[in-house]
């Protein structure tokens, strides 16, 4: 689901909310969880899941598997996502066949 899709469902549920302000309170959301992250500020959305950010130490003894050369790899932040538990079940539904 892209963004444009995003907007395009919430015009369906919320017909009296214009195209325009819809299209801001995405692009508000996706910035606000972009600065947090940024100043290494964990984000958490209920239901949903958290996104952090993560330090991965620099490396020295890398290799390059195309050349067997090794590398040097610096130290670089990461995004990790962790969904909640509520979000997780509603994924993983399993039907109880024969009960």
């Amino acid at each position: 689901m892209s963004k444009i899709d995003i907007i395009q469902e919430l015009k369906a549920k919320y017909p009296k909310l214009t195209i325009p302000l819809i299209k801001n309170i995405v692009e508000m959301l996706f910035e606000n969880i972009s600065k947090s992250l940024v100043h290494n500020k964990s984000v958490e959305i209920k239901a949903f899941g958290r996104f952090n950010i993560k330090n991965l130490k620099e490396k020295h003894n890398a290799i390059n598997p195309k050349t067997q050369e090794k590398i040097y790899v610096p130290s670089k932040k990461v995004v990790r996502y962790k969904m909640s538990k509520v979000f997780f079940n509603s994924i993983n539904l399993k039907k109880n066949i024969g009960k």
